[in-house]
């Protein structure tokens, strides 16, 4: 079991979203200038998409295979036709 803090932060956005800066950077800004996201945020909807995007490719790369029936468990057959099943689970849930 793996607890990732970070995930949705290492999404690649597909389209660009502009936000007010946060806060305490604003004195780094002129008034009414915007930031242009280059990666996700937590609290964009596009952000578990894009997160799981990334994640279903890198699973592809190293030779697992995606569920037909379930889209969060992979299976990979190794060499010696043994499985390994990994299973996904989010919760985006505070404690």
């Amino acid at each position: 079991e793996f607890d990732v803090k970070t995930a949705f932060l290492h999404g690649e956005l597909k389209e660009k979203i502009y936000m007010v800066p946060p806060e305490g950077y604003e004195e780094m800004f002129k008034e009414d200038e915007v930031c242009l996201l280059n990666k996700s945020l937590y609290g964009l909807k596009q952000a578990p998409k894009q997160w799981n995007e990334k994640f279903n490719a890198y699973t592809s790369e190293i030779g697992f295979i995606r569920s037909l029936y379930d889209s969060c468990a992979y299976i990979k057959e190794l060499s010696d036709g043994s499985r390994v099943y990994l299973l996904l689970y989010v919760d985006d849930m505070d404690p």
